[in-house]
């Protein structure tokens, strides 16, 4: 990372993008997508968590559709019926099952924890891949599994989940399924070229299937906006302007701007983040047995990632460039709770 921002914060990139915007966008993904766990714990405090799921992605995806869809290649690039189809299977399977999943199951489990099971997702992008994409699995990403499957298991064991259930940490793992479905669907999908317009539309997409979840779930009789206090109001507030319009806008400008192996690197800081605003502002125990779990989950993670593509970053912005594709294949590496949160 050092000799890719050339040692000097004020200089250049190899693109001529400047260092220090480098710097900015990296510390806003991985600290405020970090963060994005602590901020759920403390929404669903006094909101419902599937219905406040479904609104947030409802609002943050129709401002980010509603501002990128005339923006770019609009006569070539239109979403059509068969991308809306696509936007709503990746909106169920990430988003539904794979949001929706983190924010219930913080009910019942620590952030950080929650945190560090989500981190498995790239473990289960691979082990997918391999049993119904048919694609090869490199001897580096097969020991990573096999690393990640012992760090969850040691998370697993009594003691490391911070009086977490088993059964609810467990159920917890669904989320991570579910988003690596979703990102082995992403990766072929008809979707829209233009990132953000095709982030939009799964948004949308996601926000209504959770809205009907949470109708199925009754939560549409809990709602009682004198009873939602400022603290969830506010928390709220973080994930649709932040975790959703700030923080993914920077990781496409990322995409763009710097290598995707130095993108990637998110995916070892979040939980770290997420485990250190649990214990401080929540009050979660963090337990050595904890700690030598995250160890290994993301050294398993780095393992899985040090085999993913690692493309170059263009000399400057490039409309026709196919950033989509590149945000689909770090979609394996993205926890649940931030993106597009």
């Amino acid at each position: 990372m050092t000799r890719r921002l050339r040692l000097r914060f004020g200089g250049t990139t190899e693109g001529g993008t400047p260092v220090a915007a480098v710097v900015i966008a990296l510390l806003i993904v991985y600290t405020v997508w970090g963060s994005t766990y602590y901020a759920i714990r403390v929404a669903i405090d006094t909101m419902p968590p599937l219905l406040m799921a479904s609104v947030r992605f409802l609002i943050a995806g129709g401002l980010m559709y509603t501002l990128t869809v005339r923006r770019g290649d609009r006569r070539n690039d239109r979403p059509s019926l068969r991308q809306w189809r696509s936007a709503l299977i990746i909106g169920a399977a990430m988003l539904a099952v794979g949001n929706g999943g983190v924010t219930v199951g913080e009910q019942y489990v620590p952030s950080g924890i929650a945190a560090l099971l989500v981190a498995t997702v790239p473990l289960w992008m691979v082990l997918l891949a391999r049993l119904f994409a048919g694609e090869r699995l490199h001897p580096l990403a097969a020991a990573g599994i096999g690393v990640g499957l012992a760090g969850v298991a040691l998370l697993l064991r009594p003691g490391a989940g911070g009086g977490a259930a088993v059964v609810a940490m467990l159920a917890l793992l669904v989320s991570p399924l579910g988003w690596a479905a979703g990102s082995l669907y992403a990766r072929r999908a008809r979707l829209p070229s233009r990132p953000l317009v095709a982030t939009g539309m799964e948004m949308l997409a996601g926000g209504v299937v959770l809205g009907l979840a949470a109708a199925a779930r009754g939560e549409l009789g809990q709602v009682h906006l004198h009873a939602i206090s400022v603290r969830s109001g506010l928390a709220f507030a973080y994930l649709i302007v932040f975790g959703s319009l700030l923080a993914f806008t920077a990781y496409i400008w990322l995409l763009r701007h710097a290598s995707t192996s130095l993108v990637a690197t998110y995916a070892y800081v979040n939980p770290l983040v997420a485990v250190l605003l649990g214990w401080a502002l929540l009050g979660e125990r963090i337990t050595v047995q904890t700690l030598v779990a995250a160890g290994v989950i993301v050294v398993a993670v780095a393992m899985i990632l040090a085999r993913s593509p690692r493309s170059r970053p263009a000399s400057r912005p490039d409309p026709a460039r196919d950033t989509a594709t590149e945000a689909a294949l770090l979609r394996s590496a993205q926890p649940p709770a931030m993106r597009p949160s």
